[in-house]
């Protein structure tokens, strides 16, 4: 699905997080989140979302794990250096992001 809109400033902050492999302190749903986005794009809705492992700050589950965020619902959004963090396990496709803009897998790190 095409996006004429130009992207949401939480958008451009994700994006640019996985661009540069660096972990995102944010809020989300009123909970803070420490987190490493891994890929980036539009759900089949057409809303902004991010997949990302939460690693650390608040969750109703436990962590770390995967998390698929709507970007509309995230705020407070600060980029910071750290350790790259990712999930182990890798059995299932992910489902969250069905546009793909950016993947760090196959985007950032093939490159190399």
């Amino acid at each position: 699905m095409a996006q004429c809109l130009m992207p949401s400033k939480a958008y451009a902050r994700f994006r640019n997080a996985i661009l540069t492999e660096q972990q995102i302190v944010c809020v989300y749903d009123g909970r803070p989140r420490e987190l490493c986005p891994h890929i980036i794009g539009h759900n089949k809705s057409g809303e902004e979302v991010v997949l990302a492992w939460q690693f650390a700050g608040a969750s109703s589950g436990k962590l770390p794990q995967w998390r698929c965020l709507r970007l509309a619902n995230v705020s407070d959004i600060r980029l910071r250096e750290g350790s790259w963090h990712e999930g182990g396990s890798h059995l299932t496709e992910q489902t969250c992001v069905s546009a793909i803009d950016l993947d760090i897998n196959v985007h950032v790190r093939k490159r190399r």
